[in-house]
């Protein structure tokens, strides 16, 4: 059966999504996830019908935003973060966010049929941070043991 890779990274900002020490991560929004609805490999994403997911708050805090993204593969994922103009807004993070203890990101099989909503994104990342790395969900230095 044919299956693409979910992702879910979470952030908690410094301060409320309209305050002026944001502003420059939220106007970015719209141009990252242009880069990566183009990117290959791109099969889908989370968004509201400002084109961007932080109206999707499955964890009631005001402050953590939530991407849930669809890839057709790790090498795809990879290229987008690590080699697209992504990274320059990616390596500026500290600037808009606080550290997070907990795991931020999860990882999972996703068949072409169900593209996942923000509770299962939060249900994936919650096994994770529960149970670690399982065929449910997993992480960047696990993937290999579960995706073939």
């Amino acid at each position: 059966m044919l299956t693409y890779l979910g992702q879910i990274n979470i952030a908690r900002l410094k301060a409320p999504i309209d305050d002026p020490s944001i502003k420059d991560f939220v106007d970015n929004l719209n141009v990252i996830n242009a880069i990566a609805e183009k990117s290959p490999g791109f099969i889908w994403r989370l968004k509201d019908d400002a084109n961007n997911a932080t109206s999707f708050n499955p964890y009631h805090d005001d402050r953590v935003i939530v991407n849930i993204s669809v890839w057709k593969d790790m090498l795809s994922l990879r290229d987008f973060v690590y080699n697209s103009d992504h990274l320059q807004i990616f390596q500026r993070r500290k600037e808009w966010f606080l550290p997070m203890s907990e795991a931020h990101l999860a990882l999972w099989k996703v068949t072409p049929d169900q593209m996942p909503d923000a509770e299962e994104g939060k249900a994936r990342l919650d096994h994770l941070w529960a149970n670690g790395p399982t065929d449910f969900a997993f992480d960047y230095k696990t993937w290999k043991q579960y995706i073939p």
